[in-house]
């Protein structure tokens, strides 16, 4: 088939540009499924492949957010596991789901290229979710499922932990490369297109909290009130569907490539090591290279130490036959420069933790009923994050942009990391209204005689926890969409998936810090803990305080980081 060699080996391609296409029709950078230049802009790319695009992520994210969202509910339920233990392995595994596809991306953007990674990236999906249900099976076979006095073997428990660490491994070379590939399909030097791939970002995460918020309305239900088995193979059949939708628009799509054969790891890597093993050279020793021209680059003065990368292993050499190229060096300044950003968005990643964790938790204590005979899931709450989100994007793309656009003369309105700004300050103002909403039911709590009773159901509405998600979903139009296009904007051309991969791994170490924060504030507090079993007893009201109180100080040092950012040459400003 003639895509299996098209991301490798295009650049190869004998094809000629007929003579009668004018220069300016040909877009850099791609062809189409057979291989071939593209030269019309209407038949491959842009929004109608996109479309497909979007639709696979719907698809997939339906059947993650199937997964991730009610797991500390399974861990609780039938595997019987205690709240700090559950919240824990789901900050593990979420932290792991978030880094892996940096794993992903290097696969993809030096060996296997984007289309092929996410092919078999959806296969070893759809053999995850099947063990995942197989798992389940086992659990409702024993009967463990309802009853709190059995405890689930130690073969079921690791069978199913295998399979959802399967699901991590398949989502995080899946992830990365499906909004990469997304984005490939607008071309960035053509100023219509560069409005098209931002507003792409937007309606992306649209379609994905789209998936979302179906998945958590009704599937969440089926898990918590007729069984497991089902409520996992959904999700299944849903990624199943998500890779016709892949193949079907296989023959519409652009295909990236690259003229350098090395990896783009690789070559920004030998930059860093060349400038170690020359790391004893001085200033004047590169003029006398002849490489002082790099210090007239966009950014130059940034990072002066990688310059000695330019030095030539020999000394009758050029600059660019031994040494690195400039291109090389500015390419890991590039990289580098997203390093304090990324530092400074993780307490972030910190607070977007708890919306499937303790939130979740809080709800299951509260009078969730509609009517006399049916309960909202605890999970489910979290659609209000999804629906949020698909409401509020249209305004933002529709309504702010312009606005911001006339006001600022900038094509997206405000800069990307002015937009990441505005999230992380609403994020610290969501974990505020957490801690005064908790401080309110457990006060409620005391009051109706409930401290020593956390199976009794807290007389206070469950839509009282509102306020906090949908907060959770305004912030996240801003710095996720905004991070999302950040990390592949600013990246190398031939780093994008890692770039996108960066971005979710904020969310990794996130997890990851959430897991140790709980951890240590639980020795620390002992048996008065703030995360105790009986969450009438216990006192998440303090925890989310100490979050907003880290968030305002990650909100201080991104202002300080952002405002000496110098973006990429070419990219949105």
């Amino acid at each position: 088939m003639a895509i299996s060699s098209v991301e490798e080996d295009c650049s190869e391609s004998s094809t000629e540009i007929p003579l009668l296409v004018e220069r300016s029709s040909v877009i850099e950078g791609v062809v189409n499924y057979t291989g071939e230049k593209v030269i019309n802009r209407s038949k491959y790319g842009g929004w109608k492949s996109a479309s497909f695009i979007i639709g696979v992520e719907i698809a997939e994210r339906f059947a993650y957010y199937g997964i991730s969202s009610n797991l500390i509910t399974y861990l609780t339920g039938p595997l019987h596991q205690s709240t700090v233990v559950a919240a824990e392995n789901v900050n593990i595994w979420s932290g792991v789901a978030s880094l892996l596809p940096l794993l992903g991306a290097f696969v993809a953007d030096s060996y296997l290229g984007r289309f092929r990674t996410i092919l078999f990236s959806s296969l070893l999906y759809l053999l995850g979710l099947g063990l995942l249900t197989m798992s389940a099976s086992l659990v409702t076979l024993t009967d463990c499922e309802k009853d709190t006095s059995c405890s689930s073997s130690n073969l079921q428990v690791i069978f199913f932990f295998s399979s959802l660490y399967l699901v991590a491994i398949a989502q995080g070379g899946h992830k990365p490369c499906v909004q990469a590939f997304g984005a490939d399909q607008f071309d960035r030097h053509d100023p219509e297109e560069f409005k098209s791939k931002s507003s792409f970002f937007n309606w992306w995460y649209f379609g994905v909290y789209g998936g979302t918020a179906v998945s958590l309305s009704f599937l969440n239900y089926i898990q918590d009130n007729l069984n497991w088995v089902l409520g996992f193979g959904i999700p299944l059949i849903s990624m199943a569907i998500a890779l016709v939708i892949f193949l079907l628009g296989m023959r519409s799509y652009r295909y990236s490539f690259t003229d350098d054969k090395r990896s783009p790891i690789v070559r920004i890597g030998q930059v860093f090591v060349v400038a170690a093993r020359n790391w004893r050279v001085t200033t004047p020793a590169l003029e006398e290279e002849g490489c002082q021209m790099t210090l007239d680059r966009v950014g130059s003065h940034q990072f002066r130490f990688l310059h000695k990368a330019l030095i030539p292993t020999t000394r009758d050499s050029g600059c660019d036959q031994n040494g690195c190229s400039i291109t090389q060096v500015e390419e890991a300044k590039v990289v580098l420069r997203l390093v304090p950003i990324w530092i400074a968005c993780l307490m972030y990643a910190v607070i977007f933790a708890q919306s499937s964790t303790f939130f979740t938790k809080q709800g299951s204590t509260m009078d969730r009923s509609i009517g006399s005979n049916f309960e909202i899931p605890a999970a489910s709450l979290q659609t209000l994050i999804s629906l949020s989100i698909v409401l509020f994007i249209p305004i933002y793309d529709r309504v702010l942009v312009p606005i911001g656009r006339v006001v600022t003369g900038k094509p997206s309105g405000i800069t990307m990391l002015q937009r990441i700004g505005c999230g992380m300050f609403v994020s610290v103002i969501s974990m505020v209204v957490a801690a005064i909403i908790e401080k309110k039911r457990l006060q409620t709590a005391i009051d109706s005689g409930l401290i020593d009773m956390p199976k009794a159901t807290v007389p206070m509405s469950v839509w009282w926890l509102a306020p906090q998600y949908v907060l959770f979903g305004i912030s996240d139009v801003f710095t996720m969409v905004g991070l999302q296009e950040f990390f592949y904007d600013q990246v190398p051309d031939g780093l994008r998936s890692v770039g996108l991969s960066l971005y979710l791994s904020i969310f990794g170490i996130g997890h990851f810090l959430s897991g140790f924060l709980i951890s240590t504030i639980e020795n620390v507090t002992g048996q008065d803990s703030w995360f105790s079993n009986n969450l009438n007893r216990a006192h998440l009201d303090y925890y989310y305080w100490l979050l907003a109180g880290l968030g305002i100080i990650e909100f201080a040092a991104y202002m300080y980081f952002s405002k000496s950012y110098l973006y990429n040459t070419g990219a949105s400003k």
